[in-house]
């Protein structure tokens, strides 16, 4: 069976023969993120030219052309900017310099060409000024990917798209392919200007309509991966463990008969997607059929799958999200963040080799804080991918500011082995995000989120990058400041809202490590007690004495005993367990002292006061902004989700403050009213 072709050298084309390919237009009335015409003003006032064959370097060549058609470029002469393919260069990396007065990249393919034209837009005019050597770009991760949570047909609990919130789908419309893909198309220029190169199009949850698209709805799949496949993207597809069953009446892995449904199947798809990526798989998890129902392990279900896409040279994204949510809260010894660890640790070395295990950031589910997840250090003869939440399931829904650069960094640069071993960037086989992009015309909701999409995608190339820095560069792309009335003070005011906003966020939600206190179902705005007595866990244990969850090795449910020396110990330990997770790993006292010499219960009225008052100082800035500085339409999207944001983290600190008042009868020291 022959390998799939790369759409990146001899793959399908991305135009019909003879037909020029179009940069896509933008949809009038939607915002376009941080690629707006100015994004482009460097590469589209100089004379450039475009060496090499491929469908790549056609979307390369056509997007310099409408760089220069709307900067006035082009023209005869030297060439200002030469963009080129290199056998000297790895597929899709780059390298930049700039010499005698010309700007030369050098690429390995099509990608590479692609990603270092959008690394010189990034550049800007600091791209065309003093000379400098040749400076090397390659990713961090051979894949680097974007999964969807969007339904096919519109759910009747979860809508058009699951845990979304930015309006409906960018490819489904309530059961049928959106006939109008362009908006499509544009989502894919903006993920490949960060350096995304794989997107799966349907909900891990696949439903009844969802599972077709791997039989009856192919067709479907192909004409998406037509819209992707000019900027290097390929398509990845969640597919049902249970998927054979229905020709065959069981999906055990360990049935040839299941593992030939498996091959057909897989032979089909590349048939009408000859560069198909691979498969997701989210199995035995909150109600999805897996292994177990056939007492086969988890590597059996993955390997089943990876056996079939392998001559394809496609993977199977394996998710580890798998835990008891039908467990009674009465039993502190069933521990949800134990659950991946227990389940998958054990299989080490189990998995075939394009099987890519991957692993929530950390052990709950996305909350405001938690521990980096055990997962990742504990399988070292396994592909492991770190999946993070861009879509802020519990960090504001887009309706909040919350910028997650930093968080994410915190968690890429954590050493699970202490400081003299690795870190989780360098543990990671790549790094998978939920999208938080929508048909809303700001494309996430609030059109500060937008930042959190390009901040993954910068940080999935290089997981070492600054997130400031990396913050800078959106505002550039986003903002033009160099063509904004007062840069300075609209710079200066974005980072003064964003910066510190994940950490602001935090203060106002979930102190000390707890999550969860959310109202059930929807996610959204603070139910201390919603969860604490439901199946789905147990997250804050808070009584008269005292709060938190004992997760020690000593008196506790053992899950800190999960991770390496030294961080079992001092998560282990209530006198060394930072600050910030000590609820997540300990039952305290509200007496307990903390290191900065606060009480646990004083921690939790002051963060949740100071909190509130950040957001409305994030507010006031932000109304300060003279008119005219920031696109009309913008500011007015930016100032209403600052209402709200404002009006929900007064009733969080209100009903938090409240509880933990009335649960320990301790006052506030500062005197402030609590309900």
């Amino acid at each position: 069976m022959n390998p799939r072709p790369d759409p990146r050298t001899d793959g399908p084309s991305s135009a019909p023969s003879g037909a020029p390919f179009q940069v896509p237009g933008w949809v009038p009335g939607v915002h376009p993120a941080w690629l707006p015409p100015s994004a482009m003003r460097s590469v589209g006032r100089r004379r450039v030219q475009v060496h090499g064959d491929g469908p790549l370097v056609a979307t390369v060549r056509a997007e310099v052309g409408q760089a220069q058609a709307h900067h006035g470029g082009a023209g005869d002469g030297p060439p200002d900017l030469v963009l080129a393919l290199s056998p000297a260069e790895p597929p899709d990396a780059f390298a930049v310099s700039r010499a005698a007065g010309v700007t030369t990249v050098a690429a390995g393919d099509g990608a590479g060409l692609l990603y270092g034209l959008f690394h010189v837009a990034r550049l800007g005019e600091a791209a065309f000024g003093e000379p400098f050597p040749p400076r090397a770009h390659r990713p961090a991760y051979e894949r680097r990917m974007v999964q969807h949570w969007d339904n096919v047909d519109v759910h009747p609990v979860m809508g058009q798209v699951e845990r979304g919130y930015a309006g409906g789908s960018l490819f489904w419309d309530d059961g049928a392919l959106r006939a109008d893909l362009t908006r499509a198309a544009a989502y894919a220029r903006l993920l490949a200007s960060v350096g995304i190169n794989a997107v799966s199009v349907n909900n891990v949850n696949v439903h009844a309509t969802e599972a077709l698209l791997l039989t009856d709805r192919l067709g479907d799949v192909a004409t998406l991966a037509e819209v992707f496949r000019p900027y290097g993207i390929r398509v990845h597809l969640s597919v049902s463990f249970a998927a054979p069953a229905r020709d065959l009446g069981t999906a055990d892995p360990l049935d040839p008969r299941v593992a030939a449904w498996w091959a057909l199947a897989t032979d089909r798809v590349y048939e009408a997607v000859p560069d198909f990526g691979g498969y997701v798989v989210k199995a035995d998890s909150e109600g999805q059929p897996g292994p177990f129902a056939y007492g086969r392990s988890h590597a059996d279900g993955a390997n089943v799958l990876a056996a079939a896409i392998a001559p394809h040279g496609g993977v199977v994204h394996w998710r580890a999200f798998v835990y008891n949510h039908r467990q009674d809260w009465r039993d502190r010894g069933t521990d949800r963040a134990r659950a991946a660890h227990d389940h998958f640790a054990p299989l080490d070395g189990q998995f075939l080799d394009n099987v890519v295990l991957q692993v929530k950031h950390g052990p709950i589910d996305f909350q405001a804080r938690e521990p980096v997840s055990p997962v990742i250090a504990a399988m070292p003869g396994t592909r492991v991918a770190v999946e993070l939440q861009v879509t802020q399931e519990y960090t504001g829904q887009q309706r909040h500011v919350c910028h997650l650069g930093p968080m994410w960094s915190e968690v890429l640069g954590f050493a699970p082995w202490g400081a003299d071993g690795p870190a989780v960037a360098g543990i990671a086989d790549g790094l998978t995000g939920v999208s938080n992009a929508g048909d809303d015309p700001f494309w996430t909701g609030h059109p500060l989120a937008q930042a959190n999409l390009y901040a993954f995608g910068r940080l999935a190339w290089d997981p070492h990058l600054d997130p400031v820095g990396v913050l800078d560069e959106w505002i550039d792309l986003t903002f033009a400041p160099d063509t904004t009335a007062d840069p300075g003070l609209l710079r200066g005011t974005l980072h003064a809202v964003m910066d510190d906003s994940w950490r602001t966020y935090e203060r106002y939600t979930a102190p000390l490590g707890i999550g969860f206190m959310v109202r059930p179902g929807h996610h959204y705005g603070p139910d201390v007690d919603g969860y604490e007595y439901t199946p789905w866990g147990t997250y804050h244990f808070a009584d008269r004495d005292g709060v938190g969850v004992d997760r020690s090795t000593a008196t506790g449910t053992g899950f800190a005993g999960q991770y390496p020396p030294p961080w079992s110990r001092v998560y282990g330990s209530p006198r060394e367990c930072p600050d910030e997770l000590l609820l997540f790993f300990h039952h305290v006292p509200y007496g307990h002292v903390l290191h900065d010499g606060t009480t646990v219960i004083q921690h939790i009225y002051d963060t949740h006061f100071a909190g509130a008052e950040e957001v409305a100082r994030m507010r006031r800035l932000w109304s300060r902004l003279p008119a005219g500085l920031v696109d009309p339409a913008v500011a007015e999207r930016v100032a209403e989700r600052l209402d709200e944001q404002l009006r929900s983290a007064r009733e969080w600190r209100d009903q938090i403050n409240t509880y933990f008042h009335r649960k320990s009868g301790v006052p506030d020291a500062h005197g402030r009213r609590i309900h």
